[in-house]
Protein backbone atom coordinates (compact mmCIF):
# COMPACT_ATOMS: atom_id res chain seq x y z
CA UNK A 1 0.00 0.00 0.00
CA UNK A 2 1.89 2.86 -1.55
CA UNK A 3 0.64 6.36 0.03
CA UNK A 4 0.46 9.39 -2.43
CA UNK A 5 2.44 9.31 -6.13
CA UNK A 6 5.46 7.74 -4.10
CA UNK A 7 5.47 4.94 -7.02
CA UNK A 8 5.36 7.68 -9.60
CA UNK A 9 7.89 9.75 -8.48
CA UNK A 10 10.18 6.28 -8.30
CA UNK A 11 9.49 4.30 -11.39
CA UNK A 12 11.07 5.75 -13.86
CA UNK A 13 14.38 6.00 -12.39
CA UNK A 14 14.29 2.88 -11.33
CA UNK A 15 13.06 1.42 -14.76
CA UNK A 16 15.08 3.97 -17.31
CA UNK A 17 17.57 2.27 -19.08
CA UNK A 18 16.95 -1.30 -17.28
CA UNK A 19 14.60 -2.31 -20.63
CA UNK A 20 16.14 -3.94 -23.78
CA UNK A 21 14.32 -5.41 -27.09
CA UNK A 22 11.45 -6.75 -26.69
CA UNK A 23 11.16 -5.52 -23.57
CA UNK A 24 13.35 -7.59 -21.83
CA UNK A 25 16.33 -7.11 -19.80
CA UNK A 26 19.38 -8.63 -19.23
CA UNK A 27 21.49 -7.57 -15.92
CA UNK A 28 24.32 -10.32 -14.52
CA UNK A 29 23.61 -13.01 -16.96
CA UNK A 30 19.87 -12.82 -16.26
CA UNK A 31 16.81 -12.28 -18.25
CA UNK A 32 13.62 -10.95 -17.52
CA UNK A 33 10.81 -13.10 -19.12
CA UNK A 34 8.11 -11.24 -21.61
CA UNK A 35 4.68 -13.05 -20.56
CA UNK A 36 2.63 -14.04 -23.54
CA UNK A 37 -1.12 -15.40 -23.45
CA UNK A 38 -1.24 -18.27 -20.98
CA UNK A 39 2.48 -18.08 -20.00
CA UNK A 40 2.98 -18.85 -16.36
CA UNK A 41 4.71 -16.37 -13.31
CA UNK A 42 8.57 -17.28 -13.04
CA UNK A 43 9.35 -18.31 -9.69
CA UNK A 44 9.10 -15.00 -7.38
CA UNK A 45 13.12 -15.33 -6.07
CA UNK A 46 13.97 -15.08 -9.41
CA UNK A 47 13.11 -11.46 -9.57
CA UNK A 48 16.11 -9.21 -9.97
CA UNK A 49 17.98 -7.51 -7.02
CA UNK A 50 18.26 -3.74 -9.25
CA UNK A 51 15.67 -2.93 -9.63
CA UNK A 52 14.58 -4.65 -6.50
CA UNK A 53 11.75 -7.33 -7.38
CA UNK A 54 11.52 -6.57 -11.17
CA UNK A 55 10.10 -10.27 -12.10
CA UNK A 56 8.98 -9.98 -15.53
CA UNK A 57 7.20 -7.70 -18.27
CA UNK A 58 4.10 -8.42 -20.46
CA UNK A 59 0.72 -10.16 -20.10
CA UNK A 60 -2.45 -8.81 -19.39
CA UNK A 61 -4.80 -7.30 -16.29
CA UNK A 62 -7.30 -9.64 -16.59
CA UNK A 63 -8.53 -10.84 -13.01
CA UNK A 64 -7.33 -14.28 -13.41
CA UNK A 65 -3.92 -12.91 -14.33
CA UNK A 66 -4.23 -10.65 -11.40
CA UNK A 67 -5.25 -13.15 -8.79
CA UNK A 68 -2.86 -15.40 -9.36
CA UNK A 69 -0.09 -12.56 -9.55
CA UNK A 70 -1.30 -11.42 -6.01
CA UNK A 71 -1.45 -15.06 -5.00
CA UNK A 72 1.87 -15.43 -5.49
CA UNK A 73 3.34 -12.56 -4.18
CA UNK A 74 3.67 -10.76 -7.21
CA UNK A 75 1.95 -7.28 -8.14
CA UNK A 76 1.76 -4.68 -11.37
CA UNK A 77 3.48 -1.75 -11.10
CA UNK A 78 4.63 0.72 -14.11
CA UNK A 79 3.64 4.16 -16.19
CA UNK A 80 2.05 4.93 -19.12
CA UNK A 81 4.08 3.87 -22.29
CA UNK A 82 5.68 1.22 -20.35
CA UNK A 83 5.07 -2.53 -20.66
CA UNK A 84 3.33 -3.96 -17.51
CA UNK A 85 5.55 -4.65 -15.10
CA UNK A 86 5.47 -7.20 -12.28
CA UNK A 87 7.44 -7.25 -9.12
CA UNK A 88 8.11 -9.23 -6.11
CA UNK A 89 10.29 -7.53 -3.72
CA UNK A 90 13.02 -8.53 -1.20
CA UNK A 91 12.28 -7.70 1.52
CA UNK A 92 7.91 -7.12 1.51
CA UNK A 93 6.86 -4.04 3.85
CA UNK A 94 3.72 -6.14 5.63
CA UNK A 95 1.29 -4.53 8.74
CA UNK A 96 0.76 -7.22 10.82
CA UNK A 97 -2.91 -5.95 11.70
CA UNK A 98 -2.26 -6.96 15.76
CA UNK A 99 1.31 -4.26 15.55
CA UNK A 100 -0.68 -1.59 14.03
CA UNK A 101 -0.05 1.30 16.05
CA UNK A 102 -2.38 4.36 16.85
CA UNK A 103 -0.73 7.70 17.79
CA UNK A 104 -2.15 9.55 20.22
CA UNK A 105 -3.13 12.33 17.98
CA UNK A 106 -4.90 10.15 15.42
CA UNK A 107 -6.88 8.48 17.92
CA UNK A 108 -8.27 11.75 18.85
CA UNK A 109 -8.79 12.37 15.53
CA UNK A 110 -10.63 9.29 15.32
CA UNK A 111 -13.08 9.87 18.27
CA UNK A 112 -13.85 13.40 17.59
CA UNK A 113 -15.94 11.78 14.39
CA UNK A 114 -14.42 14.04 12.17
CA UNK A 115 -14.88 12.20 9.09
CA UNK A 116 -17.72 9.34 8.08
CA UNK A 117 -16.04 6.17 6.97
CA UNK A 118 -17.74 3.57 4.80
CA UNK A 119 -16.65 0.52 2.48
CA UNK A 120 -17.63 -0.46 -0.51
CA UNK A 121 -19.72 2.77 -1.23
CA UNK A 122 -17.63 4.52 -4.19
CA UNK A 123 -14.71 2.18 -5.05
CA UNK A 124 -14.55 3.89 -8.49
CA UNK A 125 -14.15 7.95 -6.58
CA UNK A 126 -11.21 6.22 -4.66
CA UNK A 127 -9.25 4.99 -7.22
CA UNK A 128 -9.84 7.95 -8.96
CA UNK A 129 -8.45 10.11 -6.34
CA UNK A 130 -5.60 8.02 -5.87
CA UNK A 131 -4.62 8.30 -9.78
CA UNK A 132 -4.61 11.64 -9.40
CA UNK A 133 -1.33 13.21 -9.37
CA UNK A 134 -0.20 15.36 -6.88
CA UNK A 135 2.75 17.38 -4.98
CA UNK A 136 3.65 19.00 -8.74
CA UNK A 137 4.17 15.09 -10.57
CA UNK A 138 3.06 15.24 -14.07
CA UNK A 139 2.10 11.01 -13.88
CA UNK A 140 0.82 8.37 -12.13
CA UNK A 141 1.28 4.62 -11.93
CA UNK A 142 -2.48 4.16 -12.08
CA UNK A 143 -3.34 4.46 -15.25
CA UNK A 144 -6.60 4.00 -17.12
CA UNK A 145 -5.87 0.66 -18.19
CA UNK A 146 -5.07 -0.66 -14.29
CA UNK A 147 -8.41 1.34 -13.42
CA UNK A 148 -10.28 -0.63 -15.58
CA UNK A 149 -8.67 -3.98 -14.23
CA UNK A 150 -9.54 -3.11 -10.60
CA UNK A 151 -13.04 -1.81 -11.21
CA UNK A 152 -13.83 -5.33 -12.15
CA UNK A 153 -11.99 -7.01 -9.53
CA UNK A 154 -14.33 -4.75 -7.31
CA UNK A 155 -17.41 -5.67 -9.31
CA UNK A 156 -16.17 -9.42 -8.58
CA UNK A 157 -15.98 -8.85 -4.91
CA UNK A 158 -11.86 -9.09 -4.97
CA UNK A 159 -11.39 -5.33 -4.50
CA UNK A 160 -12.44 -3.64 -1.83
CA UNK A 161 -12.55 0.70 -0.68
CA UNK A 162 -12.44 2.09 2.86
CA UNK A 163 -14.03 5.73 2.22
CA UNK A 164 -13.31 8.79 4.55
CA UNK A 165 -16.17 11.56 4.17
CA UNK A 166 -16.66 14.96 5.27
CA UNK A 167 -20.14 16.78 4.77
CA UNK A 168 -20.71 14.44 1.97
CA UNK A 169 -17.55 15.19 -0.31
CA UNK A 170 -14.90 12.15 -0.27
CA UNK A 171 -12.16 13.33 1.37
CA UNK A 172 -9.90 10.07 1.70
CA UNK A 173 -9.31 6.79 1.20
CA UNK A 174 -7.31 3.39 -0.02
CA UNK A 175 -8.03 0.03 -1.71
CA UNK A 176 -6.97 -3.31 -2.12
CA UNK A 177 -7.44 -6.70 -2.74
CA UNK A 178 -8.71 -9.66 -0.21
CA UNK A 179 -8.04 -12.99 -1.22
CA UNK A 180 -8.92 -15.81 1.29
CA UNK A 181 -7.42 -14.05 5.04
CA UNK A 182 -4.82 -11.70 3.31
CA UNK A 183 -5.48 -7.96 2.18
CA UNK A 184 -3.53 -6.50 -0.30
CA UNK A 185 -2.70 -3.07 -0.09
CA UNK A 186 -2.56 -1.04 -3.03
CA UNK A 187 -3.18 2.29 -2.83
CA UNK A 188 -4.07 5.25 -0.33
CA UNK A 189 -5.08 9.34 -0.74
CA UNK A 190 -5.89 12.29 1.74
CA UNK A 191 -7.64 14.91 0.66
CA UNK A 192 -8.14 16.47 4.07
CA UNK A 193 -5.18 16.13 7.26
CA UNK A 194 -5.47 12.35 8.91
CA UNK A 195 -8.30 11.13 6.71
CA UNK A 196 -6.42 8.20 4.81
CA UNK A 197 -5.29 7.44 8.70
CA UNK A 198 -8.51 7.19 10.17
CA UNK A 199 -9.79 5.09 7.14
CA UNK A 200 -6.57 3.02 7.70
CA UNK A 201 -7.91 2.77 11.16
CA UNK A 202 -11.04 1.25 9.95
CA UNK A 203 -9.77 -1.19 7.61
CA UNK A 204 -7.54 -2.81 10.54
CA UNK A 205 -10.59 -3.05 12.61
CA UNK A 206 -12.42 -4.69 9.74
CA UNK A 207 -10.01 -6.87 8.80
CA UNK A 208 -9.69 -8.16 12.96
CA UNK A 209 -13.35 -8.66 12.74
CA UNK A 210 -12.44 -11.06 9.58
CA UNK A 211 -9.75 -12.66 11.16
CA UNK A 212 -7.53 -11.58 8.36
CA UNK A 213 -4.12 -10.89 10.25
CA UNK A 214 -1.70 -9.37 7.52
CA UNK A 215 -1.78 -6.09 5.10
CA UNK A 216 0.49 -6.09 2.13
CA UNK A 217 2.07 -2.95 1.76
CA UNK A 218 4.78 -3.81 -0.99
CA UNK A 219 7.12 -1.36 -0.42
CA UNK A 220 8.77 0.24 2.36
CA UNK A 221 7.82 3.82 3.53
CA UNK A 222 8.27 5.94 6.16
CA UNK A 223 4.68 6.97 6.44
CA UNK A 224 3.75 3.57 6.92
CA UNK A 225 6.22 2.48 9.38
CA UNK A 226 4.95 4.49 12.17
CA UNK A 227 2.00 2.75 12.20
CA UNK A 228 3.70 -0.17 13.05
CA UNK A 229 4.16 -1.80 9.28
CA UNK A 230 7.66 -3.75 8.73
CA UNK A 231 10.20 -5.21 6.32
CA UNK A 232 10.09 -9.15 5.96
CA UNK A 233 11.96 -11.47 3.75
CA UNK A 234 10.63 -12.74 0.53
CA UNK A 235 10.82 -15.97 1.84
CA UNK A 236 9.18 -15.26 4.74
CA UNK A 237 6.50 -13.24 2.80
CA UNK A 238 5.45 -16.15 0.95
CA UNK A 239 5.00 -18.17 3.97
CA UNK A 240 2.34 -16.03 5.21
CA UNK A 241 0.74 -16.32 1.52
CA UNK A 242 0.50 -20.17 1.58
CA UNK A 243 -1.03 -20.24 5.42
CA UNK A 244 -3.26 -17.10 4.45
CA UNK A 245 -4.49 -17.24 0.82
CA UNK A 246 -5.81 -20.22 0.82
CA UNK A 247 -8.12 -19.69 4.17
CA UNK A 248 -11.73 -19.97 3.26
CA UNK A 249 -13.24 -16.54 3.06
CA UNK A 250 -16.64 -15.48 1.34
CA UNK A 251 -18.04 -12.24 0.24
CA UNK A 252 -20.84 -12.36 2.36
CA UNK A 253 -18.95 -12.51 5.53
CA UNK A 254 -16.32 -9.24 4.33
CA UNK A 255 -20.42 -7.27 3.61
CA UNK A 256 -21.58 -7.80 7.11
CA UNK A 257 -17.94 -6.50 8.71
CA UNK A 258 -17.95 -3.91 6.38
CA UNK A 259 -21.95 -2.64 7.72
CA UNK A 260 -20.42 -3.25 11.47
CA UNK A 261 -17.46 -1.26 10.78
CA UNK A 262 -19.43 1.56 8.58
CA UNK A 263 -21.98 1.46 11.77
CA UNK A 264 -19.10 1.60 14.61
CA UNK A 265 -18.11 5.12 12.77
Amino acid sequence: MVAGDYRARHIGAAIQGKLVAGYQRRHNDRVIPWLRAGAQFPPIDSALDDPDGLLAAGGDLTPPRLLNAYRHGIFPWYSEGQPILWWSPDPRMVLYVDEFKVPRSLRKVANQRRFEITVDVDFAGVISACAAPRDGARGTWITTEMMDAYLELHRQGHAHSVEAWREERLVGGLYGIAIGRMFFGESMFAREADSSKVALMSLVSLLKRLDMPLIDCQQETAHLSRFGARPISRQVFAGELSRLVNLPHTPSAWKAAALLESDRT
